[in-house]
């Protein structure tokens, strides 16, 4: 005797994870799990086209395609993938573990909408199913993602310059997590903070955050005389709704492209609108670093225990001081400083201060592996490594600076 009882439909499968062994990224299971319960499922990487065109895929909101370094043969098929998904409607979330930049940045051409470490940084893969599920991806020169500036901002916020003086010193690390510590200093009254990439060529702050370049600041850049709240919010792009950032622009462009006058125009433009302003400047002198120099309230000269960055930075000392220009205003950070117990290595970096006529006022520890791989991820240290020893002094440097402006304001 049949029962008269309905029964039950089945539950719909609204995402799937896609790897070649699932049980190697256990965090991911247990983030699947938590974010859509038993509403998921998961497909090997030969499986997941045939699953595209079965019934049961029409339901499918996302797919989660997990990879490590071990997978880098297979980019051809997971590009497949992740085309077919996005020709259906399917939403595409990366989880990475130990891949190749180079490696990314192909699947991401492929169309996938959002990228995220492996091991898993905590509510990051809950974060990013909400922003898949807030609207669809935007096209690149969409303004979706500007912050909505207020007309007749009188802000008069501090700048702060970090400037490298030799290539791979960590000046672009020290300014991205310098300004992400800074709008994460509060947390019932966090402060505006922008950080401007002016270097022009190689400029990485977009990569560091994993942001697109867009035309519009190349745009800005050509015409700043007509530089309004209108014109630069739609140049800038929002991190995590906190950081707003204007990036380097999306082809190289000559150094010279601007003028003292532009770079002035653009810094007051930050200014009046954010209370710290941070800009990454390219390690070349150009004829507007003046202008940067001047507006700064705090200029950074980062560099290493090494040879090149002494002899630079007698080179800037001597030119900066032939044209009467504050030499004094640069405040020294070491960066990758020697441990505590190298005794030898830190009577080096009395000697190479005291030969150069400089104080070297600040120490920055290596921060290993940790800070590359934040890098290559696109994700802030405070973020993808929080206990990082780099990361713990750049919080500190941070909370110094907004502890001195508060201090300075309430004075006033």
């Amino acid at each position: 005797m049949s029962s008269a009882m309905p029964q039950s439909e089945p539950t719909p499968i609204v995402a799937c994870t896609v790897s070649r062994d699932v049980q190697n990224f256990d965090l991911l299971i247990e983030d699947m799990e938590a974010a859509l319960g038993e509403n998921w499922g998961d497909l090997g990487f030969a499986d997941a086209l045939a699953f595209f065109v079965q019934p049961e895929a029409e339901a499918l909101e996302f797919i989660a395609v997990a990879l490590d370094e071990d997978d880098e043969d297979n980019l051809a098929m997971m590009g497949e993938i992740i085309i077919q998904a996005k020709s259906r409607g399917i939403k595409v979330i990366l989880i990475a573990e130990d891949v190749s930049p180079a490696s990314l940045h192909q699947l991401l051409r492929k169309g996938a909408d959002e990228f995220v470490p492996y091991p898993l940084p905590e509510q990051q893969l809950k974060h990013a199913i909400e922003r898949l599920n807030q609207q669809a991806a935007p096209p690149a020169n969409d303004s979706s993602n500007s912050p909505q500036l207020k007309s007749g901002s009188a802000r008069e916020g501090a700048v702060i310059a970090v400037h490298a003086l030799a290539g791979g010193v960590g000046a672009t690390t020290m300014a991205v997590n310098l300004a992400w510590e800074l709008a994460n200093v509060e947390d019932d009254n966090p402060p505006s903070v922008c950080i401007l990439d002016l270097d022009f060529q190689y400029g990485s702050v977009s990569t560091y955050l994993d942001l697109p370049r867009r035309e519009a600041v190349y745009e800005l850049l050509s015409d700043t005389e007509a530089l309004d709240e209108e014109v630069f919010g739609q140049a800038l792009l929002s991190f995590d709704e906190k950081l707003q950032v204007l990036t380097a622009p999306s082809e190289m462009i000559p150094l010279d492209l601007i003028g003292a006058e532009d770079v002035e125009r653009l810094v007051e433009m930050a200014r009046s609108h954010f209370d710290y302003v941070v800009i990454d400047m390219p390690s070349t002198i150009v004829l507007w670093s003046e202008a940067v120099l001047n507006a700064a309230h705090i200029y950074f000269g980062v560099i290493e225990l090494d040879m090149r960055s002494a002899q630079n930075a007698l080179r800037l000392k001597r030119a900066l001081q032939s044209e009467d220009l504050p030499f004094n205003k640069i405040r020294f950070a070491l960066n990758r400083c020697p441990k505590f117990t190298d005794l030898s290595s830190k009577s080096r970096v009395k000697r190479m201060g005291e030969s150069l006529g400089i104080s070297i006022e600040l120490q920055f520890p290596e921060g290993g592996k940790q800070v590359t791989q934040g890098a290559d991820h696109g994700i802030p240290l405070a973020k993808s490594s929080p206990k990082n020893p780099l990361r713990k002094e750049i919080c500190k440097l941070a909370k110094s600076i907004h502890e001195l402006g508060r201090n300075e304001a309430e004075a006033a």
